[in-house]
């Protein structure tokens, strides 16, 4: 198995409906931007200009928060479990 199952949680599904997805496994910018395909619109989302996770964005793999934003070429390896996630704060 070479493939990384990305999900998308509810918070950015209601903007954009994309299902779950196996992807092949690479880097994380790689695993991203293959689930992007299935729904284009969820990089504007996701991604600012520069191709860095957006501050309201967290992105877990295997259920550690990735915490450098703009470092993408972190090897996500295959049967990994990719999460992202809108990042809420409260007041």
């Amino acid at each position: 198995m070479n493939s990384v199952h990305v999900e998308f949680a509810a918070s950015l599904r209601r903007h954009v409906e994309c299902d779950p997805q196996n992807v092949t496994a690479g880097t994380l910018l790689q695993v991203l931007e293959a689930a992007f395909v299935a729904a284009p619109e969820l990089a504007h989302y996701v991604m600012d200009d520069q191709r860095n996770i957006r501050k309201h964005v967290a992105v877990f793999i295997d259920r550690e928060m990735v915490m450098d934003r703009q470092n993408l070429a972190r090897t996500v390896p295959p049967g990994s479990r990719v999460l992202v996630i809108q990042a809420l704060t409260g007041g």
